[in-house]
């Protein structure tokens, strides 16, 4: 054999000379035998790209969820593409050694479960343009995740019920709490949490019960209500089973109990001074007294829940003519059943210069109401 004219050195696997300029060290470093054969022995041999036979990717069926590592992800996915092709992108391995690499696929579905993965690679090795292509079938298993698997297995934790003392929830109670779950659990959503889910909303002829999928979700509702719609939580813990350390497992009723009262209720406190109109029952009850205007707020002791007894609605109220300003105290208003000119209290929000009020007929009498 010749030394060649090349660096001096021979392929151990053909003998022939190894051609490149000198201080040029080829790729791979002295622990790489591939590193001293010559350009053809070395790409005899050569894969630029390590792929896969087969990728199997499992989705949610349900809610569109992707397992990845050992967690399910949410990314809301109906067409499947996109995430074959990311998942294809993380299990191809391109050779170390390659330089400038540049890929592209073209996906084909073969079937609703199948995506074959055309994929196209170009680089350099050895200064030396390089290019491969390989088709890796992905296949889509339809599965549920825990999630889902806990809500259709009727899975929760915690029971918010939404009640009322000394009355019914009005259906718009109802709704407004609904929609309240309902939004407390997607901002938990929003933020990554999987276990948040309501499994089953209920109306009953008491107000609305919905089974939540966890304590402290559970007990964030119930707060949301109450900041919203006032009254009171009360909690009440069941015993349902042991796990598998032997420990207790609870499930936690959270009771919302909504005031006696709601914002548009007339009702009167036997304190001598009129009936109140309710414009809010957060924290404690407020509202405006209907002979005066003045404005009205129980007393920390009294809270949503003082002593009194509805006289009727702001719904009920009825317009009617003005007829004549008395005085600072006084107005002459027609009854609207028996169109009787009366005189009734004349409170400060009254306009007097009105053709029609707003008056409210009610066992005790008739008072004008403030205009919405």
């Amino acid at each position: 054999m010749s030394t060649g004219s090349g660096s001096g050195e021979f392929c151990p696997r053909c003998g022939d000379a190894v051609e490149r300029p000198p201080g040029v060290e080829l790729p791979g470093g002295p622990a790489d035998p591939d590193a001293v054969l010559c350009d053809d022995c070395y790409f005899e041999e050569f894969d630029l790209v390590d792929a896969p036979e087969r990728i199997e990717v499992r989705v949610c069926g349900r809610c569109g969820a992707v397992h990845r590592g050992n967690r399910w992800v949410d990314v809301d996915a109906r067409d499947y593409t996109d995430i074959a092709v990311e998942e294809t992108a993380d299990r191809l391995g391109v050779h170390v050694e390659a330089a400038g690499v540049e890929w592209g696929v073209e996906p084909e579905q073969v079937d609703p479960n199948t995506i074959r993965m055309h994929c196209a690679f170009t680089g350099v090795v050895r200064e030396t343009p390089v290019s491969e292509e390989v088709t890796v079938p992905v296949y889509v298993a339809r599965q549920t995740c825990d999630r889902c698997g806990r809500i259709a297995g009727d899975y929760y934790a915690a029971v918010v019920q939404l009640r009322a003392s000394g009355r019914t929830p009005t259906p718009a109670e109802n709704d407004r709490a609904v929609e309240l779950a309902e939004s407390h659990v997607a901002d938990r959503e929003a933020t990554g949490d999987r276990d948040a889910f309501i499994t089953e909303t209920t109306r009953t002829g008491d107000g609305v019960d919905m089974k939540i999928s966890t304590t402290q979700i559970g007990q964030g509702v119930a707060k949301r209500v109450v900041e919203e719609l006032g009254g009171s939580v009360s909690e009440a813990p069941t015993l349902v089973t042991e796990d598998e350390d032997g420990d207790e497992v609870y499930r936690v009723t959270f009771t919302v109990r909504l005031p006696p009262y709601t914002p548009g209720d007339v009702v009167d406190l036997d304190d001598g001074d009129g009936p109140v109109l309710v414009t809010s029952a957060r924290g404690n009850l407020k509202g405006r007294r209907l002979a005066t205007g003045d404005r009205y707020e129980a007393d920390f002791e009294e809270g949503i829940d003082p002593d009194a007894r509805k006289l009727g609605e702001r719904a009920d109220a009825e317009p009617t003519t003005l007829v004549a300003v008395e005085d600072d105290h006084a107005v002459q208003v027609l009854d609207p059943e028996t169109f009787a000119s009366v005189t009734v209290p004349r409170p400060d929000y009254l306009d007097p210069g009105a053709d029609e009020v707003p008056v409210l007929k009610h066992r005790d009498g008739l008072h004008v109401l403030p205009e919405k």
